[in-house]
């Protein structure tokens, strides 16, 4: 992301390539290609769209390097999503002025802390992969799943 910010300048997000059906919980990037097949230029966002509505299947990830312009949209933004001012919106309020936002698109795994059950996941996985908790952890999935109606 760095590198990506030292060649075009401005603000820098992650993104995942989402399925169009689970589109709706993320903020959605509008996107088009730059000579990187990862690095896309952001043209847009929008927050929780429906997935019809949904410019891409390019999600944020939380990840971000962003410009200090940042801070003069949020205090020019009003409440988006939620009720709540979205970082998303003062991004998309960026680029309507021309600062310049590209995503790089992460191929690699995620967990989604969005919800319990990704949290649940993503706390097992860690701590599986931990020496001291991953064994004991590993040998009581494994009877909990073989005894569970």
């Amino acid at each position: 992301m760095a590198e990506v910010r030292a060649r075009f300048g401005g603000s820098v997000l992650c993104a995942f390539d989402i399925p169009k059906a689970e589109i709706s919980p993320y903020g959605v990037f509008d996107v088009s290609d730059t000579d990187d097949g990862d690095v896309k230029q952001v043209h847009g966002m929008v927050e929780k769209p429906k997935p019809e509505d949904a410019p891409s299947t390019y999600a944020a990830a939380g990840r971000y390097l962003l410009d200090r312009a940042i801070f003069d949209a949020l205090e020019r933004i009003g409440p988006g999503s939620g009720g709540e001012l979205q970082l998303t919106d003062a991004v998309a309020l960026l680029i309507e002025e021309g600062h310049p936002v590209h995503v790089v698109v992460h191929r690699g795994g995620r967990h989604d802390l969005g919800n319990p059950g990704g949290f649940l996941r993503a706390a097992v996985d860690f701590a599986l992969q931990d020496a001291d908790y991953g064994p004991a952890l590993r040998d009581w999935l494994k009877e909990r799943i073989e005894t569970a109606d």
